[in-house]
Order: structure tokens, then sequence, then C-alpha cells
């Protein structure tokens, strides 16, 4: 069975991203992004960062079988 990225590892992946480099944000400069961007709705901010927080979960359980996953341009090794 072939190992790849699905549509939902990719999501996921940008999500931790974003989340990743909001914290950084927060951290150096306390400037919250997405509360900067969905500020005027509330609800969508923490819609937001429950599924970042999904998304890290998700990654975390996930990155070991993605790590293993062939590159496409990677040769195939000798048997």
């Amino acid at each position: 069975m072939e190992k790849r990225f699905h549509v939902l590892d990719i999501v996921a992946l940008i999500l931790v991203v974003v989340g990743g480099l909001n914290w950084g944000l927060v951290g150096l400069f306390d400037f919250d992004l997405v509360q900067a961007l969905l500020g005027g709705v509330p609800v969508l901010a923490r819609i937001v960062y429950v599924l970042v927080g999904i998304a890290a979960v998700y990654t975390a359980f996930r990155s070991p079988k993605l790590a293993q996953a062939p590159h496409p341009e990677a040769p195939h090794p000798v048997a």
C-alpha cells in the first residue's frame, strides 16, 4: 500500500503552521493575528483556535506515518 499525503494531512499541516506563526507573533509582539483578522466575530476566532488544536493533535499522531511516506522524486531503494 502506497503511503502519501491526503488532503486532510495538508489542511492539518497548514493549520499547524498558521497556529505556530500566530503564537510566534503573540510571543514576540503581543499581536494575535487570528484575533486581529476575526476579532469582530469572536465565534469565528474561537473556531479557528479549535481547528488549529485539532490539527495539532491529528498531525502529532499522523506524522510518524507521513515521515515514512516515499517522496515522488526520491529514487526507489535497491533490494
